[in-house]
């Protein structure tokens, strides 16, 4: 188990055993306010999170508290999860956004509140509303017309090498780009290209997107096909 900064109160995995887990393609965020407490909740995904938990530490020096809960998909299929909150009562507040997580069916992300205590006390009940409100604020962003990010279907990330004779390498190159449109659209993530090269019998093309879309792609531009 990872034991980065972004661990903390709570710490394990699951196994992945249905689909429709959902992601974001960018950050999202939201302020609440409650019995004069502001939370700031951020939602990135899991490649931006401890970088920008430093960078909200940097730019909240005096904030009371950055909580953190994330869930990143791992190579075997399971889930690492965690949660910190990092000074707030035990179980107040990380383990409330991380169940909130869960719940949604939200995974390769992380989620950060930072607080600015406002002077009154909201008590354990109070706090373990309150945490996962702001983070869940946050979501709604996510969905809303004309939002930077939004939510996203998950799929797993492989990479697959494509083939055509010369006479098709044209259209290879085109099913591609139109295979690239399509997993940005479902997905949010494109089918980027590692690497071309030519050999006696044509043209072969590495790439690496979306699992689905890249097994069509597979079936149509393989060796025999």
């Amino acid at each position: 188990m990872s034991a980065g900064p972004n661990t903390g109160s709570r710490t394990g995995s699951s196994t992945v055993s249905r689909t429709g887990l959902r992601t974001l393609t960018g950050e999202v965020s939201a302020e609440t306010e409650q019995k004069k407490s502001r939370f700031l909740a951020f939602v990135v995904p899991h490649a931006r999170f401890a970088d920008r938990l430093a960078e909200l530490r940097t730019e909240h020096p005096k904030a009371n508290h950055h909580v953190t809960a994330f869930r990143a998909m791992r190579p075997d299929g399971r889930i690492e999860e965690g949660a910190k909150d990092d000074g707030e009562p035990s179980g107040t507040s990380g383990m409330p956004i991380l169940r909130l997580l869960i719940g949604e069916g939200l995974v390769d992300l992380g989620a950060i509140v930072v607080r600015y205590f406002g002077g009154t006390k909201l008590g354990t009940g109070g706090l373990a509303r309150a945490y996962p409100g702001a983070v869940k604020a946050a979501l709604a962003a996510a969905l809303a017309d004309g939002a930077g990010s939004r939510l996203q279907d998950w799929s797993r990330v492989t990479r697959t090498s494509l083939t055509a004779g010369f006479a098709r390498a044209s259209a290879l190159e085109q099913a591609i780009s139109l295979a690239s449109e399509a997993a940005v659209a479902e997905f949010g993530q494109p089918v980027q290209v590692l690497d071309r090269r030519f050999t006696e019998n044509g043209a072969v093309v590495d790439v690496e997107g979306p699992e689905p879309v890249v097994e069509t792609l597979l079936h149509d531009w393989s060796p025999g096909a």
